[in-house]
């Protein structure tokens, strides 16, 4: 984490709002998947902060990558265009899988080229695969539970457990190659549960899928979820390796291929927010204060994936309770309605942490305000 004198510098040099990312947390938040979880290669959702400086980190820590466009294909592309193109290729084949089971024919076209390994969960993307993509591998994408996940994405996503061999079947039958299963338990997946049914429902699948003929069905992508600690709610993350490591071994045979896709694990506490001050006033009895940074920037988290992040000032002092709104003129724009900060001036400093993961990946121009300026520590 980012020292508060170090903000506080960083802010007077580059003005705000300002997004600071730590690659010093990247690199130790990788490092950590990788002990606790060694059986799993870890394969960054991009989704979660598509900045080409984060995702050359981690292509330098050995990571993989799951896409789910061609914008953020051609980001992890770019990436790997210092290697040789026979290693470019094997790259791609074994580095990246473009996990969204829905893709327009555009996407597939220019996909098939790389032979890439994608995502599906019905038979018209069986047909789509066949006419536009033959020569991808596919991975099939069945419906888990995602009870008491922040993002639930079940009913997007998914095929039965009933129809989920009948798919792998079609699929084969329509002359492509299923080479696994999918699932995802949800975003910020802190039921563990949801984990464990997965896997059974997985290796059921498996083995009805061995039995009918299928034994090259042999990779598992146990998906994303892995929670970030936004507070002290979050059991450490060795408990929940502890308990996939054991279902693995209970599962699946040695020889079986486990990838996952963590994103905002991997990132969440590499961002901070800082911002100022532009505004105050007391509004029904309560202190109110503007800053320049809001919903439809850095803090878009809290609209598009349900986090709360807590505001912390840079000024010290007795703290009473305050809204905290950003500065377009729509309402919606709220912070926090319940935030304890110490009396603030205009041009005081505010900072927001763990706030690295679909923050500034949803910042928009909305009411002409830019998003926040990026900045890379420890790279």
């Amino acid at each position: 984490m980012v020292a508060r004198k170090r903000l506080r510098q960083l802010a007077l040099e580059h003005g705000t709002p300002l997004f600071v990312v730590d690659h010093d947390v990247l690199r130790r938040n990788y490092r950590l998947f990788k002990k606790h979880l060694p059986r799993v290669q870890a394969y960054y959702a991009v989704k979660a902060n598509a900045d080409p400086a984060i995702i050359r980190t981690f292509y330098e820590e050995g990571a993989s990558f799951d896409v789910a466009s061609m914008p953020e294909f051609m980001l992890v592309h770019e990436n790997t265009k210092d290697l040789p193109a026979k290693q470019r290729q094997d790259f791609i084949w074994d580095k990246i899988i473009y996990a969204n089971p829905i893709k327009d024919k555009r996407t597939l076209t220019e996909l098939d080229q790389y032979k890439p390994l994608v995502t599906y969960d019905n038979l018209v993307e069986i047909g789509k695969l066949k006419q536009y993509a033959p020569h991808a591998g596919l991975i099939l994408r069945v419906k888990v539970p995602n009870t008491g996940s922040v993002v639930e994405l079940s009913s997007k996503f998914g095929a039965s457990a009933g129809e989920a061999v009948d798919l792998i079947q079609a699929a084969f039958q329509a002359g492509l190659t299923v080479e696994g299963l999918s699932f995802h338990v949800g975003s910020q997946c802190t039921n563990v549960a949801n984990y464990v049914q997965a896997l059974d429902l997985a290796a059921a699948v498996f083995h009805e899928a061995w039995e009918r003929g299928y034994p090259q069905v042999k990779i598992l992508d146990i998906g994303g979820g892995f929670p970030v600690p936004y507070d002290e709610h979050v059991q450490p993350f060795r408990t929940l390796a502890k308990t996939l490591n054991s279902e693995f071994q209970r599962l699946f045979p040695a020889e079986m291929e486990i990838l996952a896709e963590p994103g905002r694990f991997l990132v969440g506490t590499a961002g901070t927010l800082v911002a100022s001050v532009i505004g105050k006033a007391v509004r029904d009895g309560k202190q109110c204060y503007y800053i320049n940074d809001g919903v439809y920037h850095t803090f878009s988290g809290i609209i598009f994936d349900h986090i709360q992040y807590r505001l912390k000032a840079l000024r010290d002092g007795p703290k009473q309770l305050c809204a905290v709104f950003g500065p377009t003129c729509d309402a919606l724009d709220t912070v926090s309605l319940a935030e304890e900060l110490p009396d603030l001036e205009l041009d005081d400093l505010v900072y927001s942490e763990n706030i690295g993961a679909y923050s500034h990946a949803s910042s928009t121009c909305f009411n002409g305000f830019p998003p926040a300026k990026v900045v890379h520590v420890n790279r």
